[in-house]
């Protein structure tokens, strides 16, 4: 199951997206009733795929992530036009150039 959160992103550079903006928004229509806020933090600690607007992708383990979407992850990949060309331990990744998150590897 894939669930994007790239519309959470603020329209101008001057507005900040806090996680008591997620918190208050209204659950998206994926199936099942969550919040942004829900979904980020029961991701925490499980793999993720994060795309970055320049189309790259990076998969690894979500560690922690902040209310500006600054992205720390753990045993990370990097995959360029779906080919693997990096790994790295620990990754951080600007939240500015994030275009959503996604969790990988779970059925439920």
């Amino acid at each position: 199951r894939i669930f994007t959160i790239g519309y959470l992103r603020p329209h101008n550079k001057s507005s900040r997206f806090s996680m008591a903006d997620a918190s208050a928004s209204a659950p998206i229509s994926t199936g099942v009733s969550k919040t942004p806020a829900e979904f980020l933090k029961a991701i925490k600690g499980k793999p993720v795929q994060v795309k970055l607007n320049s189309g790259v992708d990076y998969r690894g383990i979500l560690a922690c992530l902040d209310g500006y979407m600054n992205i720390a992850m753990e045993q990370t990949e990097e995959y360029v036009n779906g080919q693997l060309k990096n790994k790295y331990g620990d990754a951080f990744i600007r939240g500015n150039n994030v275009l959503y998150i996604s969790s990988i590897g779970q059925s439920k």
